[in-house]
């Protein structure tokens, strides 16, 4: 576990620099708010999480039943994970934020939605 990388994966830094080329300027892992948020748009009042998949549960319900060693340790693990990321994004909204949480799954297979609903958040902040 040593060896998992917590921040600068390859999904966050293509989808930073697919965001940087459209001229979004951020912070990255930012240590002053709830859950060192993985890319924050100061600008546009956005908040960026990039979740992997076993970590933080994708598709959850399904793939709970497929581990087999530790399970004990994991389930909990995973769900309290879960957990935490829903009373952060919770937080982030009530301060204000608009919180958008993104799986290194679709960063690999579809930038270029990730990339539109950053957009759509970004113009709809402005409106405000």
């Amino acid at each position: 576990m040593s060896k998992i990388k917590g921040k600068d994966t390859q999904p966050e830094v293509k989808l930073r620099k697919e965001l940087w080329k459209l001229g979004f300027r951020y912070r990255k892992n930012l240590k002053t708010l709830p859950g060192s948020p993985d890319i924050v748009l100061f600008k546009h009042k956005v908040i960026v999480f990039i979740d992997g998949e076993f970590w933080h549960g994708y598709n959850w319900d399904e793939k709970k039943l497929k581990i087999k060693s530790n399970r004990d340790f994991w389930i909990p693990k995973i769900e309290r994970n879960i957990q935490r990321d829903k009373e952060i994004s919770k937080i982030l909204t009530n301060r204000g934020w608009n919180v958008i949480r993104i799986w290194e799954l679709e960063i690999k297979k579809d930038i270029e939605n990730v990339i539109g609903s950053i957009i759509n958040l970004t113009n709809n902040s402005s409106m405000k």
